[in-house]
């Protein structure tokens, strides 16, 4: 029986806790630490975050525009941090967002979800702009290879208002927002293949900075069994503090993977290692 994400995040939480650190290699943290602004910085960069969080976190996300913007050798040195992340334990989400239909999007999934494949991941973000129903190539193949996927539903940027907040018309899920829709539709898809799980592996994307009222999101839902997993981002940097996260998340603050960026990159290569571990200890202290 194929070990599923949902599984492997639960234990992830049991073992290190909800902290999740981004390799972002930004032009100007590069340049802080001491590195060109190429592929070659930008792989130095991630090895050195990979290193940092082996056995001090459990989950890791790359954010895979730093490495496209260098074209086929960014790939290359992308591939190298991947494996590295994987080798050393860490589950890797791989922050993509790519969303299409049909072959297309199947077709991103085979990349980042087929075992083996240079630029395996456990699970990665994706869009559902066109209709969860064209989610159904990367889902089957989540399903199959045991990995997970992250649906775009409320993010922390404040231009995503309007359009996911905006009402559903037609369907099963009229009447409820975009966001509203997408995260029931996560947690149809997880009651139907995950049944008997603690957590599901078709989670969403839930920004820290937003207000989950406005855009229709039922954490309560999100938290019955099997749970669906939150992908937050909006902390350190953007703004949201680890000690709201209870507050913000509520009952499903337990399946909420917490992520940071820059404000840990941002202590420099020397200091990451002890930043990670104090970041991660306030983080369990707030989620306790």
């Amino acid at each position: 029986m194929v070990d599923t994400f949902g599984d492997r995040l639960a234990k992830a939480f049991g073992d290190h806790g909800h902290l999740c650190v981004g390799i972002d290699p930004h032009e100007y943290l590069l340049a802080e630490w001491g590195l060109p602004v190429s592929a070659v910085g930008a792989h130095e960069f991630g090895l050195r975050v990979v290193e940092a969080c082996a056995g001090r976190v459990g989950i890791v996300k790359p954010q895979v525009a730093f490495y496209e913007r260098f074209g086929s050798i960014g790939y290359k040195v992308l591939e190298d941090v991947l494996k590295e992340a994987r080798d050393a334990g860490l589950i890797v989400v791989g922050d993509v967002k790519r969303g299409d239909l049909g072959s297309t999007l199947e077709a991103y999934a085979q990349a980042w979800l087929t075992p083996g494949s240079p630029l395996e991941v456990d699970a990665m973000t994706i869009s559902a702009f066109q209709g969860f129903g064209a989610l159904r190539s990367p889902l089957d193949l989540a399903a199959r290879y045991g990995k997970g996927l992250f649906v775009l539903a409320a993010t922390s940027n404040p231009e995503a208002l309007a359009v996911q907040t905006a009402e559903i018309k037609r369907e099963a899920q009229s009447g409820k927002t975009l966001a509203g829709a997408l995260a029931s539709r996560a947690v149809n898809w997880n009651r139907t293949h995950s049944e008997g799980k603690a957590i599901g592996s078709i989670g969403v994307v839930l920004g820290a900075t937003v207000d989950f009222l406005d855009y229709g999101i039922d954490l309560a839902q999100l938290a019955e069994g099997p749970a669906v997993p939150i992908l937050a981002p909006g902390f350190g940097y953007q703004g949201a503090q680890f000690a709201d996260v209870k507050r913000l998340f509520g009952v499903a603050a337990g399946t909420t993977i917490v992520t940071a960026s820059r404000s840990i990159l941002a202590s420099g290569p020397a200091g990451l290692g002890e930043s990670i571990a104090r970041q991660s200890e306030l983080l369990g202290e707030a989620i306790a």
